[in-house]
This record gives C-alpha cells, sequence and structure tokens, in this order.
C-alpha cells in the first residue's frame, strides 16, 4: 500500500500514533523525497480552514492582504495529510471531495481553477459513521476517504510496540538534547510494560523525552520515569533510597535481571531460558510468578 497512491484513512483515538503512521507511510512510498504538507483541521476556526487548505487571493477576505498559497497547492508532487478531517464542516467537505476526485481546486476569491499532484493521507479520532448518521459528515467523502482504512489501536492494547517506540524516542530525543542514552534498565522496561497508557503514544513519547532528560548515564532507570508509572511491583530497587535497599530486594533485582535477559535471548520462551540459567522448569515457573515477570512481553516484543 505505501509505495502506491492510493488514499489512506487512519483512524484511533486520540494519542495513538496517527500522524507517526502517516509519516511512516510517507517514508516508505514514491513521494518519499517530496514534501510532506500537514493540516490539523480541528486546530483552526471552521472559517480559516479552507483558506488553509486552498489558499486565497488578497482582498478574499478582511485581512487578506496578499495572495497565499494553500496546503494542497504547497503539497504539489508530494503528501497531503489532514489530521482530524472529522472535524471539517460540511462546505469545506464539499470542496475536498471535488479535490479529491479531481485534484483541482481554486483558492478563496478567485475562479481560477488550479490542479495540484498530491497523495491523500487523512487521519481522525471521530467516529465518521455516527457522524454520517447525524448528517454532519458527507457519505460520499467517507467512501472516497475510506480505500485503505488502517485503525490504530489503543497502545494498551499493543503492549509489543511499547519498547520500539520507546527506543525510537529515546532516538529523537538523544538528538534533540545532545544525549548519549543507549538502553533501558530492566526495571524501567517492566514498568512501561506495565503501565495502562490513557494517553496512548503522545503519553509514552512525554514520558521518554523526560527520562532523557534527567538521565546521568546512558541508561533510563526506574527513577527518571514519571511517578505515574512508578509502582515497587514493577520497578524493583530503582525506586527505593540510597542505604535503604534490603539484601533481599537485592537478590530480587539481580535475579529478575537474569531472568529477563534470558527470556530476551530465547524469545520469551520459558523452557529454553529455564535450561540458559541451569534452572529446572518448576523452580523458573516459581520465581517468574514471584518476581511479576510475563514471558509474553518479551516473545512479542521479538516479533514485532
Amino acid at each position: 500500500m505505501a509505495p502506491s497512491d492510493a488514499t489512506v484513512l487512519i483512524r484511533g483515538s486520540s494519542g495513538t500514533g496517527k500522524e507517526l503512521a502517516a509519516r511512516a507511510i510517507v517514508k516508505l512510498s514514491n513521494r518519499a523525497d517530496k514534501p510532506l504538507i500537514t493540516l490539523n483541521c480541528a486546530a483552526l476556526p471552521e472559517q480559516l480552514v479552507e483558506s488553509e487548505l486552498f489558499g486565497h487571493e488578497k482582498g478574499a477576505f478582511t485581512g487578506a492582504i496578499s495572495r497565499r498559497i494553500g496546503r494542497a497547492e504547497a503539497a504539489d508532487g508530494g503528501t497531503l495529510f489532514l489530521d482530524e478531517i472529522g472535524d471539517l464542516s460540511l462546505s469545506t467537505q464539499v470542496k475536498l471531495l471535488r479535490f479529491l476526485q479531481e485534484r483541482t481546486f481554486s483558492r478563496v476569491g478567485s475562479n481560477e481553477e488550479l490542479r495540484s499532484d498530491v497523495r491523500f493521507l487523512a487521519a481522525t479520532s471521530r467516529d465518521l459513521e455516527m457522524l454520517m448518521r447525524d448528517g454532519k459528515f458527507r457519505e460520499d467523502l467517507y467512501y472516497r476517504l475510506n480505500i485503505f482504512p488502517i485503525v490504530m489501536p489503543d497502545l494498551g492494547k499493543r503492549r509489543c510496540d511499547i519498547i520500539l517506540l520507546a527506543e525510537h524516542f529515546i532516538a529523537k530525543h538523544n538528538l534533540r538534547y545532545n544525549k548519549k542514552v543507549v538502553r533501558l534498565s530492566t526495571p524501567a522496561i517492566n514498568m512501561l510494560m506495565s503501565y495502562h497508557w490513557p494517553g496512548n503514544v503522545r503519553e509514552l513519547e512525554n514520558c521518554i523525552e523526560r527520562a532523557v532528560l534527567t538521565s546521568s548515564d546512558d541508561c533510563i532507570h526506574g527513577y527518571n520515569l514519571p511517578p505515574s508509572l512508578q509502582t515497587g511491583e514493577a520497578s524493583g530497587s530503582e525506586l527505593l533510597p540510597a542505604g535503604r535497599t534490603s539484601f533481599n530486594t537485592l537478590v530480587d533485582s539481580y535475579e529478575r535481571e537474569l531472568i529477563v535477559e534470558a527470556l530476551k535471548r530465547h524469545d520469551g520462551n520459558l523452557s529454553q531460558a529455564a535450561r540458559d540459567l541451569g534452572l529446572s522448569p518448576r523452580v523458573i515457573h516459581y520465581k517468574v510468578n514471584r518476581l511479576g515477570i510475563t514471558p509474553e512481553w518479551y516473545r512479542t516484543g521479538r516479533k514485532s
């Protein structure tokens, strides 16, 4: 799908990474080296959306002191991504439908017909079917958009992506803040995997940005993560104040680290991890249950 020019509609709750998905599609497309122009339809007053999308002529409305090209024109040869398309007014939907069908448009205040060759991507967190039933979204536009739909599940329902996304955000914010973080500690991984992520991918990125900023070495530790993630069950010894770490806690933390590393090496296979560590199946099952380790996390993560 990505290399083609097919229209893609990306759906999902707020913060699930719809724009990340759109950028990934563009990166894999035949237009990767051409402009990617974005517009958040919910971020502007209704009367300005059409002007932002299609541009305007000088004097088209109060404040239009010069000609201005719109996002559709700026994206010529590349990709146009409209986020929160479910928030468009019905009048703008009519003009967008014409643009999708003909790839032609007119600037506000002009009758001149212009053409723009774009790949079109859209995203929404709204229930478009309900909006259609309520007469707030055009049925013909819906079917024109829904050529290749992609649904982005909430992050809590795709835990196999958590560590991959965390590593992506570490690399991103290393560049931004000139840091050299290269890994997550096992307690930090446990904390990330145990959390329910109500804010989805956006919350995860904010969490990792904070952790990169506060890290003092090449590793993100449990204490670098926000308080909302810091539960004793998930984070092991990394939350205990200096000088108050008990012997049993240290042993548990070390055992957890050994078992998790073995599970990573063996794609989450508990039997192979037990053989690697020289433990019987009965003993490793006991330790996994006592330490709150979930082997499936490491199997699924490796396959993603």
